[in-house]
């Protein structure tokens, strides 16, 4: 079993690392007396993705996340090819674990969003994206992985809630979908 302790960088020990532009810094949180921008992650996100549309196993997130997607590669792509969007995580079909940006740092995952009255939920929370679609279930090695992830992430900072990107965006987003067990899910 591979677990996913956080180090004092923010970045998850045994997951890959890939660097995406598409971040910026957390403000500090004011709070508490803490004001170190760990000290306001309060909050786990959690998305589903896949391209193109429905597939799996391609470059297309990766490529997406590092602004590097090529929109004459699938049509879908010539829609999206100009986002510029991350999360701090990815985790593949298989469970492998890919980080694109630091925790303590501010990924660019929820977009317009709210969570118990506080408005952009990019800034205290920690994105993590699985390889899926509203529209089949996901791998039990995607639920392993996210429970030993999710477990490093409360070791590291104040987790308060786990919530799926519908809850902070009703109405604008539906991952992580109807498929999503939460009852697989540590919380």
């Amino acid at each position: 079993m591979t677990t996913y302790p956080i180090n004092p960088s923010g970045f998850a020990e045994n997951a890959q690392f890939i660097a995406s532009p598409n971040f910026d810094e957390r403000a500090p949180h004011t709070g508490c007396a803490d004001t170190a921008p760990a000290a306001g992650i309060s909050l786990i996100v959690i998305h589903n993705i896949s391209l193109p549309p429905g597939q799996y196993g391609g470059n297309g997130i990766v490529e997406l996340f590092t602004n590097r997607l090529d929109p004459d590669a699938h049509p879908y792509y010539a829609q999206i090819h100009t986002f510029k969007v991350s999360a701090h995580f990815l985790i593949r079909r298989d469970g492998t674990v890919i980080q694109f940006v630091s925790c303590l740092n501010r990924a660019w995952h929820a977009g317009i969003s709210n969570w118990q009255g506080r408005e952009r939920c990019n800034d205290f929370s920690v994105g993590i994206e699985l390889e899926g679609s509203d529209f089949e279930a996901f791998e039990p090695m995607q639920y392993q992985t996210l429970n030993n992830l999710i477990a490093g992430i409360r070791n590291a900072y104040p987790i308060q809630s786990i919530v799926g990107h519908s809850d902070i965006a009703p109405g604008r987003k539906t991952d992580p979908g109807p498929y999503f067990d939460w009852q697989q899910v540590t919380r």
